[in-house]
């Protein structure tokens, strides 16, 4: 998406416009209409029967020589008017802030579905987040109550504009010809939401950048780096560089809206009351076509019309800059993967080939992998092993069908992954990645991913936990598996090492069924006797299925059938434990390395 400004065209606004009252409606069907019967309710009455028709009858009463009977009944009925009005202004509220909510939580629903579907390549986009942002912003500024408040307002005023038009033009309907100084205030009030428009998406970059320093300051991940280092200094740094941009942004735009409310004010304020003051007083005193009645009514007529639309044009003009923002929730929700789903659904996996596959990074120079080809059997266990950066989470990344290679291709089964539902696909391998996360729900919700409903998801929990070698630990919880994680919400909350998270992290591959086991660093945060343990599970519990270690540990490499050691992005050798130990090469190294690594440590641990 091109970053350059673009002014919104008439036509962009009518179809953003048509497509918030679409998105709307299909959310809560009485919404709009909630806010019409309550802003019509109370303008109708206010602007119209109050100020005109019943003031207009209360004068004519009193200097027509008229009953206490006449006038009572008058009352009574106004007051019967009243009433009604406000009945429907009651019912307009409650209508209205209940459906806000249906709204709210339906459009909250599909901004969360969308981010869970775009394809992941978007999250290591900063152009993405900023277009999320602003997504966002129509639910963080509650933008569709705005949107249909201002909606039901312009309809009112229209309703109750055709009540006043009616009875100036009755009096005299040349005294509308003040009122159409009007006009410039509405397309002053146009151009500066434009205004408002390009000011905030010029600030949104800043304003992620300032919301990032505060939410980081407050999460526990980096309370110790923020208290050891001088990294505070930096995020400040950041924080306030953002702070001033905005400021400058401000500004920028600030002097021209402030002219646009100036102006505003002379042509809504001095010149439609005055002049219809002047011809008002002129047609009482001077040419007697005006009764008293009719000028006191026609300055309240007047002057309720000026607010009408003044209204009207500040409702445009809202309705105009939530538009915008619709149209960015739209170009967010219209946003097409590049990864193309298949049509064909995953069945129990038998084989899985690279041949020779490519890939490189979105904006990066150098391809990550280059040829890569190899093939794994079903209950084959193999091991991917590297140095950092020699391209196996990429592999990971590839076998998931996160991202499509450039070059070549990946089977599954033989057939091109490409062909496949992706949903189905991964609900048949079960993952455990190295940047594992737990969330602030119980720990039977972070297992299961769902909530626990009986006994049995329970002692489905259970058997997950056990193997992988945290039940002992979560077993002392005096609530067991429904402790929370973390006390972000709740105050009984409990947090875990990382060796434990990581632990929870393998019990939710366990406690799912799957044809093949994708380890990504499974055991970086466990100690040598915990990943022991961790890999007996394993083996145990991937019996006839295929397996897959991704490290650069080589402590799993030893249980592996076929060894692919990855450097530079090739696979440099592969083999069985043996058969690379007897080549004496990359692999042999790297062993040997670490081997002696663990020997020195022994040797410090008997001293």
């Amino acid at each position: 998406m091109d970053n350059k400004e673009k002014k919104p065209s008439r036509s962009a606004v009518i179809k953003n416009t048509a497509y918030a009252v679409k998105v709307i409606t299909k959310a809560s069907p009485f919404l709009l209409i909630g806010y019409t019967l309550s802003i019509t309710g109370y303008w109708f009455f206010e602007s119209y029967i109050k100020n005109v028709v019943f003031l207009e009858k209360m004068i004519n009463t009193v200097t027509q020589g008229g009953t206490f009977r006449q006038f009572m009944l008058m009352l009574i009925a106004f007051c019967g008017v009243g009433l009604v009005a406000h009945f429907l202004d009651c019912a307009g509220d409650f209508i209205s802030a209940s459906e806000n909510k249906k709204v709210y939580r339906l459009l909250n629903e599909q901004i969360f579905r969308k981010a869970c579907q775009v394809d992941v390549e978007c999250y290591e986009n900063p152009e993405f987040y900023d277009n999320y942002k602003r997504a966002t912003d129509v639910i963080n500024n509650e933008l569709s109550a705005e949107f249909s408040w201002c909606t039901g307002k312009f309809v009112s005023s229209a309703i109750t504009a055709v009540g006043l038009v009616s009875y100036i033009c009755s009096v005299d309907p040349k005294i509308l010809l003040f009122l159409l100084g009007m006009i410039p205030f509405i397309a002053s009030q146009s151009y500066r939401n434009k205004l408002e428009y390009r000011k905030d998406k010029e600030m949104t970059s800043n304003n992620r950048k300032k919301d990032y320093v505060q939410r980081v300051v407050f999460l526990k991940d980096f309370s110790k780096d923020m208290r050891t280092s001088g990294i505070y200094s930096v995020m400040k740094a950041r924080f306030v560089n953002a702070v001033e941009s905005n400021c400058a942004i401000i500004k920028k735009y600030g002097w021209k809206t402030g002219l646009l409310d100036v102006f505003g004010g002379f042509v809504t304020e001095i010149l439609p009351i005055a002049g219809t003051l002047i011809y008002g007083v002129y047609g009482f005193a001077v040419t007697e076509t005006i009764s008293v009645a009719q000028f006191a009514v026609l300055i309240s007529a007047v002057t309720s019309l000026k607010e009408i639309i003044e209204n009207s044009g500040r409702c445009i003009s809202e309705i105009q800059r939530c538009s915008l923002y619709f149209g960015n929730l739209r170009d967010f929700f219209a946003y097409e993967n590049r990864l193309k789903d298949g049509t064909i659904k995953a069945e129990k996996i038998e084989s899985i080939e690279f041949r020779n596959v490519t890939f490189t990074y979105p904006g990066a120079e150098k391809p990550t992998l280059k040829n890569v080809s190899f093939k794994i059997n079903k209950d084959e266990t193999v091991a991917i092993v590297g140095k950092n950066g020699a391209g196996k989470s990429t592999f990971v990344k590839l076998l998931l069908r996160f991202y499509d290679p450039q070059e070549g291709e990946i089977l599954y089964n033989g057939i091109n992954v490409r062909e496949y539902e992706a949903d189905t696909l991964r609900k048949k391998i079960g993952t455990v990645f190295q940047d594992y996360k737990v969330f602030a729900l119980s720990v039977n919700e972070n297992v299961l991913c769902r909530e626990c409903e009986n006994d049995e998801d329970r002692l489905h929990v259970e058997e997950a936990l056990k193997k992988s070698g945290v039940y002992d630990k979560i077993s002392t919880f005096e609530k067991g598996a429904d402790t929370v994680l973390t006390k972000e919400f709740d105050d009984n909350g409990t947090g875990l090492s990382g060796g434990e998270q990581q632990k929870v992290a393998a019990a939710r591959m366990f406690a799912h069924p799957f044809d093949l086991a994708v380890l990504d660093e499974p055991s970086s945060a466990l100690d040598p006797i915990a990943e022991y343990k961790m890999y007996e599970s394993l083996i145990e519990e991937t019996v006839g299925k295929m397996v897959i270690y991704i490290s650069h540990r080589l402590s799993s490499a030893v249980l592996s059938d076929r060894i692919y050691v990855f450097e530079n992005g090739t696979v440099a050798e592969s083999g069985s434990h043996a058969e690379l130990m007897e080549k004496n090469g990359v692999y042999a190294e790297m062993f040997t390395m670490q081997a002696s690594n663990y020997k020195d440590e022994e040797d410090e641990d008997n001293e």
